[in-house]
């Protein structure tokens, strides 16, 4: 297969961002596609919401090295970013780099990557094909051919449902219209003053809305949705990331002084529309409601429906590489035990093919920005045949070791410490 070809890149997010700046700096050659309309489309969605980790482990090193040759001053390194920080101080203007901005194809959403001349069944000297990325834009319908790519598209966009067995739940399509999914900016609108809502969600990004919702938007009765019954608010003190223990105690405190109802133990099996409202109801014939208005924090998945054609080795459950499963598996692992990991772990049976950042960690919701980052630069060096540079490990996090400190089993399933 020719090198001349580029290496598609899927996705203009930071991590996506991060893998061209490391083929910029050796001189490999690339081309992004990004369906949105600009670099960081899908953080822009959460752009209202603060990072409990500073600026220092939210930049990839090879990006703040070019951005620096070209000028660029890096914010205050233990500042804490918002989403629209992110996008607007560091990937806004690493997009536009001379050595980013030619490669970089906007409006482009990827509809189907495969090996060209053949599907996924046959041999025929499929490793030596180019790939062929398929994208859909405003122009129409294009095909690149590409010596290799990196999936770096993420997860935002395939929101987990409100149905606790990883299906919709009875009802829940018919209530769409006032089911929101994700983290929505609860304050410029009144969408949800003077409502009654409910959240349904266990992680972090649960309690970014329900302390959101209880400080900004007035007259609203909130009523917290949890599918478990234990270690509700995590860790209300951390020393590591303080922002992170202080979601924790500030939804302990709205709980506790009754400003936010909790129902427990609540798996939601069915949604009934009753007049303007909805009610939630368990497998065991709870009622939670009526509600006007219901936020779903309830995580993300991966889309690998446009990756059908590709030979894709898939652990069962968490949806990573075979190789990586164990190591992330959120019935074991918080982020802060995943040890670190690279192109050796991310590598599918389709050569060449490799998925990054939380695309490349299936189901588990255990990912650092950091840890990205490395993803990238190992996987680069791979691509460049630089072997023992894709084999070593230059993760570098807090003095602890990790963001994250571990946790028990139970607690790992749910943190959103890495989100």
């Amino acid at each position: 297969m020719s090198n001349e070809l580029p290496v598609a890149v899927l996705g203009a997010g930071p991590v996506g961002l991060a893998a061209a700046a490391h083929l910029a700096e050796r001189n490999i050659p690339f081309v992004i596609f990004e369906a949105g309309e600009h670099a960081g489309a899908s953080i822009q969605r959460w752009g209202h919401v603060r990072l409990f980790s500073p600026w220092r482990y939210n930049m990839d090193p090879a990006a703040q090295r070019l951005l620096q040759s070209d000028g660029w001053s890096p914010p205050e390194l233990a500042a804490y970013p918002t989403g629209a920080d992110i996008v607007e101080q560091y990937l806004a203007p690493l997009a536009a780099l001379d050595v980013i901005a030619p490669h970089m194809r906007l409006g482009h959403r990827v509809t189907g990557v495969t090996r060209h001349g053949v599907d996924k069944l046959r041999d025929d000297h499929r490793a030596d094909r180019p790939f062929v990325v398929t994208t859909s834009s405003d122009d129409g319908v294009t095909r690149t051919l590409a010596r290799a790519v990196i999936d770096a598209t993420g997860t935002w966009l395939t929101p987990n449902p409100v149905g606790t067995e990883g299906i919709p739940a009875i009802g829940e399509d018919t209530a769409a219209r006032q089911i929101t999914y994700g983290i929505p900016d609860v304050l410029p609108t009144d969408r949800y003053a003077g409502k009654r809502v409910a959240v349904v969600g266990s992680g972090h990004s649960a309690k970014h809305v329900l302390r959101e919702l209880a400080e900004g938007a007035p007259a609203t009765t909130v009523t917290w949705i949890m599918r478990r019954g234990e270690n509700l608010f995590g860790d209300e003190v951390d020393a590591r990331l303080p922002e992170r223990g202080r979601l924790g105690a500030d939804a302990h405190e709205l709980v506790s002084s009754g400003r936010v109802q909790l129902e427990t133990g609540f798996g939601v099996e069915r949604i009934d529309v009753v007049g303007r409202a909805i009610v939630l109801l368990s497998a065991d014939g709870r009622k939670a409601g009526p509600f006007d208005e219901v936020i779903a924090a309830t995580g993300f998945r991966p889309d690998f429906s446009f990756l059908r054609e590709l030979r894709l080795d898939l652990d069962p459950w968490v949806e990573s590489t075979r190789t990586l499963a164990p190591l992330i598996d959120p019935n074991v692992h918080s982020c802060g035990s995943v040890p670190p990991h690279g192109a050796a772990e991310l590598a599918h049976p389709e050569r060449g093919f490799y998925a990054i950042g939380a695309k490349s960690y299936g189901r588990a919701p255990n990912l650092l920005l950091a840890t990205g980052y490395e993803q990238a630069r190992s996987v680069v060096a791979e691509l460049a045949g630089d072997h023992d540079a894709a084999a070593r490990v230059e993760l570098i996090l807090p003095a602890s070791g990790s963001a994250c400190g571990a946790k028990k089993p139970r607690e790992a399933a749910e943190s959103a410490c890495c989100g």
